[in-house]
């Protein structure tokens, strides 16, 4: 199991940041070559399924915590991506943490994954400022 922890800086309240890391129909504004959609439940309540599709990877992930406006937790069910992830506000402070059963070819995708991450995290920032 691989642990991958990236944090920014949002100029937005707690409320406002934790909207915007939730509004999956959304995601593919900021998370680099991803759609999300939800596929089961509300997508807003512990149990929901949501699906995010990376360069044609499917990651289906159940909810197993819904805590606004502090953190949401998943599960990974899908074949490709296993483990959890946690979207978390701390203050002004958007914290994306993956905790992954990694592929075997994972060390060789590493630097790219991360730099996407990366990318990801930045835009999220303009995105939750001017989310609306």
């Amino acid at each position: 199991m691989t642990e991958l922890e990236l944090t920014v800086e949002v100029a937005a309240p707690p409320d406002t940041i934790f909207r915007a890391m939730t509004d999956w129909e959304r995601q593919s504004e900021w998370v680099f070559g991803t759609r999300v959609c939800v596929v089961e439940g509300d997508g807003k309540s512990v149990g929901s399924e949501i699906d995010a599709r990376t360069f044609g990877v499917s990651d289906r992930m159940r909810i197993t915590r819904w805590d606004p406006p502090h953190a949401v937790e998943v599960l990974h069910l899908g074949r490709v991506v296993r483990g959890t992830g946690v979207f978390a506000v701390r203050g002004s402070r958007f914290v994306w943490t993956e905790r992954l059963d990694v592929p075997f070819f994972y060390p060789l995708v590493k630097p790219l994954f991360v730099l996407m991450l990366r990318r990801s995290l930045q835009r999220f920032a303009r995105f939750a400022e001017e989310y609306r």
